[in-house]
Parts: structure tokens; sequence; C-alpha cells
């Protein structure tokens, strides 16, 4: 962040601040508000927080208008089609990306982390089997300080460190576990001899009493999946890892924040919502009725899985996704897919008819990333779990830099109060 050499002049009143503009490397200039409060007697009101930069941060840059996408200065596309995801993940927490050698030292260290306590074992024994695998993550995650003490050293780079690859490393193998326990399955321990994706996969599906054998395909697949979701900039998880490391909780309390943060439908369950959007369609007969109800506002339907909060443009992302999706499906023999036609039937709505253009509603990336999961067999209740898996790199990357911030002070947001003036308590005797 530099200064711009411009200053925003607010007068209210009788009053006037001066407010000092800066600018970014990338993207618009921004108006500093941190002195009209002294200057003014007043503060600023933004719901959502869709107006105002609540951190400076070096790792993502979305420009949502013409639909960019930057990890650390490169785009999407590249990292997503050249790179693998523990490259990225290097990337995002290091600020550059590692050469052969750091590489194979960062995937070394990993692979030494990727085993849990046995006595977080037991830790699945005390859920219920029908338990949602985000509760099973949340609290299992969370529960990791009371294993690593050392955790709570956040002042210490070296303990900041070891954190976020226990976290990188461990969450795959919880994750799998996750699954195991609500099917009833033995738990499969981690190899190292497998990749990042091929060792979460093996956990996911591998049998005691048979070999798995790793498709490169679909670990290609979910290697790029992991790629697209590992970092947004300050969406609403990222932003409560964030306020959450503010005060100077563990990393672990900060990430179990984070999953309940994305827990939430209107976050992370989108590619979820688009299973269950296609299977109400039920064929392309039904898609012209279905349109017809999205376009009018008392109906109450939603097209999910198009447009998105910040990409006014085309998500760069979903492209990927799309072409991934027909790489599973023809690797997996899937011809002709009922939810696979729908999809594509609906993508041309979109892009040519003039009410969803006119709206920027296009494709995002989880309207394929749904039927690129349940094609590899992973169940809708796991899709926010491999979310999160993905997204653990970015949250502790951006926990990092919070952390290591010069003058990082604690979240605290204000508010416009519109509840009851002061009054005098009645005792109750007196309330009738």
């Amino acid at each position: 962040m530099t200064e711009s050499g411009k200053v925003a002049t607010v007068s209210l009143e009788g009053k006037t601040a001066s407010l000092p503009v800066h600018s970014g490397t990338l993207g618009p200039d921004v108006l500093d508000i941190r002195k009209i409060t002294a200057g003014l007697g007043v503060f600023t009101f933004d719901p959502g927080y869709g107006e105002t930069a609540s951190c400076t941060s070096k790792i993502t840059f979305i420009d949502g208008d013409k639909g960019v996408l930057l990890h650390r200065g490169y785009p999407i596309a590249q990292l997503a089609e050249q790179a693998t995801f523990t490259e990225v993940a290097y990337l995002l927490l290091n600020g550059e990306l590692p050469t052969g050698t750091e590489h194979d030292g960062f995937v070394e260290t990993l692979k030494s982390h990727t085993l849990l306590h046995e006595q977080i074992r037991n830790f699945f024994n005390g859920f219920r089997r029908d338990a949602h695998p985000m509760a099973i993550l949340c609290g299992t995650v969370g529960a990791l300080s009371a294993f690593y003490s050392d955790a709570n050293d956040i002042s210490n780079a070296a303990s900041r460190n070891l954190s976020a690859m226990r976290l990188i490393a461990k969450l795959p193998t919880i994750a799998a576990w996750a699954y195991k326990y609500t099917q009833g399955e033995a738990f499969i321990y981690p190899r190292n001899d497998l990749t990042y994706a091929e060792n979460f996969l093996s956990m996911m599906f591998a049998h005691p009493s048979e070999p798995y054998k790793i498709n490169p395909i679909l670990a290609r697949a979910m290697d790029r999946i992991l790629i697209l979701h590992a970092d947004h900039e300050q969406n609403a998880s990222t932003s409560t890892v964030r306020m959450a490391g503010s005060t100077g909780a563990n990393p672990f309390a900060c990430v179990a924040a984070g999953i309940a943060a994305l827990w939430g439908p209107a976050h992370g369950g989108a590619n979820e919502a688009v299973l269950k959007m296609l299977a109400k369609i039920g064929s392309k007969e039904n898609i012209p009725e279905f349109i017809a109800q999205v376009k009018d506002k008392n109906s109450g339907v939603r097209l999910m899985g198009f447009g998105h909060r910040v990409y006014k443009n085309f998500d760069p992302r979903a492209k990927i996704m799309q072409a991934t999706c027909h790489e599973v499906l023809g690797e997996l023999g899937i011809k002709d897919d009922p939810l696979l036609d729908l999809a594509v039937e609906l993508e041309k709505i979109a892009i040519h008819d003039e009410y969803f253009v006119k709206r920027s509603l296009y494709p995002n990336v989880d309207f394929y990333s749904g039927i690129i999961l349940k094609a590899m067999g992973i169940p809708t209740s796991m899709f926010t779990v491999l979310f999160a898996l993905a997204r653990t790199t970015g949250w502790i990357s951006q926990w990092k830099e919070m952390i290591e911030e010069p003058g990082q002070r604690i979240s605290r947001p204000r508010q416009l109060y519109t509840g009851s003036p002061e009054r005098d308590f009645v005792p109750l005797a007196k309330r009738g």
C-alpha cells in the first residue's frame, strides 16, 4: 500500500476531515477513513463490508468486472493447468513458486505430518454415525490445539510455520476419516508414496481388504479442484479466520472458525445446491418452465451455480472446471449423463438469454464442480468438506500474513444502533 498523493476532503456541519487515498499494486484506489470519526464525529455504515477493505494483503487479487483471479500475481488458469496443489500451497504461504529442491522439501515436510495422534481416533467415536462430516471436521480441527500446545506461541515464526504445515497435512486425513466414520468403514492411513490429491482419494476409497488403484485422470481432477478453491481473497470464511486470529487465538481454533463459516449454505454449499436444482428440473424438456420461474420475481426460484458476489463477468475458474468435468466423465465412460445434459443446456441459455446477460449471471466454479464430485463417487455431504480441505491453505496463509503484519490490531467493527434510547429500570413489582 502506498500513498497516491491524493486526498479526499469531507465536510459535515462545519467540520472538515482530510482523508488520504492509498494505491495498491492492482485495483482501484482506496479511501483511508481511519480518521473520519476524529475529524467529523461520525463513522461509516457498510453492511457486509462490501465496500470496505478490512486489511492489506499480498496473497490474492480479484477483478470481478474483468473476471480476473491472481494468486501472488499468477493467473488462476495458469496455476490450475500447469502447477500442482502443493506448488500452489507453497506459493500462497511463501509468496513465490518453489524451486525443485524447495518443493521436494515442502512435500516431504507435509508427508511427515499427515498422521493423526492415535488418541484423535477416539474423537470420532463421540459423534453419531449420521453426524454431518462438517460437524466432525470442525470439532476435530478445533481440538488439534489440545495436542499441539506449541501452536499457542503465535509470536514465534517457527511455531507459526509448523502449525501451517500440520494443518495442510492433516486436513485430508481428518476429512477422509470423517467420511469413513459416517460410512462405518475402516480408517485408511496416509501413504507417503502418493501425491497430496492421490493420498486423499486413497484414504477416501481404499479398503484394507483390497488394494486401491489410483486413476491419474481423477487424481489430476481432484488436484485442480483443490487449486481452484485454495484462496479467494477476503470472503466470509477467510474474514472469519482473520477476525478470530486478531484476538491471538491459536491457528487451529481460527481455522475451525473458518470451517464453521464455510458450512453456511450461502458460502460453501453452492455446488450441492446445483445438483439439487438439476435433480428438481429432471429433464431438458422442463428447462423452459424452470427458466420462466427463475425470471418471475415472485416465484422464489433461483438459478444456482450462476453469478457471483464478486465476479460481474465469467468466473475465471468455471472454464477450467468445465473442461475438467468433461475429462472426468469421459474417463469414467459417462456419456449420457442427464445432469451434464441439463448443465450444458442451462449454460447455453445463460450465455445467450438477454435476461441473464444483462444481470451477468454467468456460470461460476460451483456449476460444474458438483457434477465432477458426484461422478467421482463423493457424496454431497462431503462437498463442503472438500471445499474446506482446499481453502485451509488460503486460510492459514491469510492468518500468517495478518499475524506478521506490523501494528496488527484486534478486529472491532462498529454498529449503527437502532434500539431503545436510554431509559430507567422499573422494579418487577411496579410493572403490573
